[in-house]
């Protein structure tokens, strides 16, 4: 049996709903905290908070959705993780902040030339950005809860390490992604991380969209080390 630690992006931990059941049916603990939205968390509290919800657990395995991407290599510099998987993830570099990110690496001129190819709006579109592949009956509850509110201070905190932390790291990229296309996710992954990421169906919101699928992916990781 693994402990999934799952952590989730901007939003908050009902993202993974249709995951920790499935992994729980699989015969692991699950580990899916919500994240503080207090101003001055930030990336410590974020990753005060997943270490306090794992507490003793072991044979861990990291998960981390979108913006979990800056807080799921901090949780694996204290804790013993067999592996970090990113899932459509932000890759940050020493230094860097959230806020940063952005035009660091260009995501928003990739999200634009996305839409151009894809004959879209330029606008951003919560329904047509995010959810365009969930099924509607999901992507309704998803949206009619309120929003959680992200840290102010998680988009100005440098992130902290000199160097990735020493964990196995894989990286899961989703090919219809709207929000993080993978010709720019590619290039991100190469850059910043020097491996190739694997490669699912779906969109930004794999969790929601093909749960199942999303399950058997990391179980073939899990089963792999």
């Amino acid at each position: 049996m693994a402990t999934y630690v799952l952590i989730h992006g901007a939003g908050d931990s009902s993202y993974w709903s249709l995951v920790v059941p499935e992994l729980r049916a699989r015969g692991h603990d699950v580990v899916a905290p919500e994240l503080p939205s207090d101003d001055a968390a930030g990336l410590s509290g974020y990753t005060d908070a997943v270490v306090a919800a794992i507490g003793d657990r072991t044979d861990l395995i990291v998960v981390a959705q979108s913006l979990g991407g800056f807080t799921a290599p901090l949780v694996c510099d204290r804790v013993p993780a067999r592996l970090l998987v990113m899932l459509a993830a932000m890759v940050p570099s020493p230094g860097e902040t959230a806020g940063d990110w952005w035009d660091n690496t260009g995501s928003e001129q990739a999200r634009l030339e996305q839409a151009e190819r894809d004959g879209r709006p330029p606008e951003f579109d919560l329904m047509t950005t995010f959810f365009h592949d969930v099924p509607p009956e999901i992507a309704a509850e998803a949206t009619s809860r309120e929003q959680r509110a992200e840290s102010a201070a998680m988009w100005t905190q440098p992130w902290p390490l000199d160097a990735w932390p020493e964990v196995p790291t894989r990286f899961l990229l989703c090919r219809d992604d709207r929000f993080f296309p993978a010709p720019f996710m590619r290039r991100v992954v190469r850059d910043r991380l020097g491996i190739t990421p694997d490669e699912m169906d779906g969109g930004h919101l794999p969790a929601l969209s093909r749960p199942k699928d999303l399950v058997d992916r990391l179980e073939a990781y899990r089963a792999a080390l």
